[in-house]
């Protein structure tokens, strides 16, 4: 197997690896790499401001079978610029993405509010949250290292401070952005998060939004996630997100909840 999440003979055909699958569909990916590129469309798209914030609508399943990416300026600006990505193949659309780019300041100082840090020194090994699949096959556990604020529940659920480095970059030719990077991590807030395990309940992600107050910097990156799930059958997951040196921004994911089985 290709050591990169996707694979890609011309730069706009984009195949998954066994990296990029998820635990429920062996033909459907995680979510998490295929928004990875959705950044990176965005970011080449608009190469003199930093993008700053990302919504992603998951439309449908994204196939394992592959796909394009293809990204346009919705409304550009000196200061803000606004733009738009979609994950689509020649039959549909599976995945948009709205987002916002920010032009930056060479000499800037300004005061910014003091966050406690989780500190990953203390991290301790553990197993990704999602501990199996539907289809035995290779999916996104096998690209990715976590670690656990052992205060917390290692990766059982509840509120959780969880760690995690990718092994594999997006394409194999290409260093990731930090944006890029952190993606991965960024969808996996609910799956880190739930409140009862999946032999009772299921807990989707119609979407996903990600926004960066600074760059990320480094290869670990840290959630600090809680679900909140209501007797209505909708939730929601708030992710802080932190590098080694401090927060960097925030993930949140809308859920669909529905009894297993």
């Amino acid at each position: 197997m290709t050591d990169a999440y996707f694979v890609t003979s011309d730069g706009l055909w984009f195949q998954p690896t066994g990296f990029a699958r998820g635990p429920w569909d062996a033909d459907s990916c995680h979510a998490g790499p295929p928004t990875a590129l959705l950044v990176r469309a965005l970011e080449r798209l608009v190469p003199n401001e930093r993008l700053v914030r990302i919504t992603v609508e998951l439309m449908r399943p994204i196939p394992m079978a592959g796909f394009r990416v293809q990204a346009e300026i919705r409304r550009p600006g000196r200061s803000v610029t606004f733009s738009e990505a979609e994950i689509l193949d020649e039959d549909r659309v599976y995945a948009r993405a709205f987002a916002m780019h920010l032009r930056r300041l060479d000499d800037f100082e300004a005061a910014t509010a003091p966050v406690a840090v989780p500190d990953f020194a203390n991290a301790v090994a553990g197993e990704f949250p999602i501990r199996s699949s539907t289809h035995g096959l290779e999916w996104l556990l096998s690209s990715v290292e976590v670690r656990y604020d052992p205060a917390d529940s290692l990766g059982a659920g509840g509120p959780t401070t969880m760690w995690m480095r990718a092994r594999v970059p997006i394409l194999s030719d290409e260093e990731p952005s930090p944006f890029q990077r952190i993606m991965p991590l960024a969808d996996c807030g609910n799956g880190a998060s739930y409140n009862e395990y999946l032999d009772r309940v299921l807990f989707l992600n119609p979407d996903l939004e990600v926004s960066l107050h600074r760059e990320p910097v480094g290869e670990w990156f840290c959630s600090k996630v809680r679900s909140h799930w209501q007797p209505d059958g909708t939730g929601m997951s708030d992710a802080e997100l932190f590098d080694v040196g401090g927060p960097v921004g925030r993930a949140v994911q809308n859920l669909l909840l529905m009894p297993a089985g």
